[in-house]
């Protein structure tokens, strides 16, 4: 098929990799390069990058809703838009150009955690599993029936980087699929009820509260890992915990009990991976190795 691939983050990289392999690709969408990093070089997305490494043409318009952005969208002649993350909305006219439509690979199981940050909530929420859905898109947000789905357990001590990277390989394989079969896929309206919506992470959901009982903390630490990084103050010095799992014990709420492992409003965590500021994520061992916590972490 001729496509059209519009996508902007590291999530959605292996699906332009993917699709690249099987398909034409006549053009890739992306967010343009913005400053980043102590410097504020203008920094090219991941898609972007990989894109360009494909020897793939990268177009990067700040809006889709003028007459010539929709002109210039309907002269590549595709016969469908696969669309992951991308960051802008399609309008109109954007949606209907593609032969088949515009299809979109969302990390959940659609209605629940339609918007911007589902792996996140996912865990968050404790969810016992997530997955993938091949949604054909609509002008709603997240609303379009479903053609294909795939489910996958969350695992127990899985952080939202570890969940990121197996969703990414799941959507890859399941839009191959849903393109093998296209036009004949049914499309399946998603039901009205069991919607939710996964707003963007707020960097303030990211400060422990310890009196909080140990599994939504452990949840906290999981699903904020890597970004923005849920974090506490040890003494002076802020420490971001990445990586967690419930263990026994009882303490007062953010009481050192030994080595990582904390008390919390009820229950206990160890954590196995934090960084200092400043500093590179380590192993919790190699963390403790000269510098020492305080007996209660705020």
């Amino acid at each position: 098929m001729k496509v059209v691939f519009m996508g902007t983050p590291a999530f959605s990289v292996a699906v332009l990799t993917a699709l690249a392999a099987r398909h034409e690709i006549v053009a890739v969408y992306s967010q343009p390069p913005r400053p980043a990093g102590r410097g504020k070089a203008e920094r090219k997305s991941p898609v972007q990058v990989c894109a360009e490494e494909l020897g793939l043409p990268v177009r990067h318009p700040v809006s889709l809703r003028t007459p010539a952005a929709a002109e210039d969208f309907a002269q590549l002649g595709c016969d469908v838009a696969v669309v992951v993350a991308y960051g802008l909305i399609l309008p109109p006219a954007i949606l209907q150009a593609p032969v088949l439509g515009c299809l979109n690979i969302h990390a959940s199981l659609l209605p629940r955690w339609r918007g911007a940050a589902p792996i996140h909530r996912a865990i968050l929420a404790g969810d016992a599993q997530t997955g993938v859905c091949i949604m054909q898109m609509d002008e709603g947000l997240d609303t379009g029936p479903v053609l294909l789905r795939h489910a996958t357990a969350i695992g127990a001590e899985e952080t939202t980087a570890d969940l990121h990277d197996r969703l990414s390989t799941m959507g890859a394989d399941l839009i191959l699929q849903a393109l093998e079969q296209l036009p004949n896929l049914p499309q399946v309206p998603q039901p009205t009820e069991g919607v939710s919506y996964a707003a963007k992470i707020d960097k303030a959901e990211a400060r422990i509260d310890w009196t909080r009982p140990a599994a939504e903390v452990d949840r906290q630490i999981r699903g904020l890992s890597p970004f923005p990084g849920a974090w506490t103050l040890a003494g002076s010095e802020r420490v971001k915990l990445l990586r967690s799992h419930l263990v026994q014990g009882q303490g007062s709420a953010g009481q050192v009990l030994h080595g990582l492992t904390i008390a919390c409003g009820s229950g206990a965590i160890e954590v196995t991976e934090a960084q200092r500021e400043g500093k590179r994520p380590t192993p919790s061992t190699d963390l403790l190795r000269g510098f020492s916590l305080p007996s209660v972490l705020s």
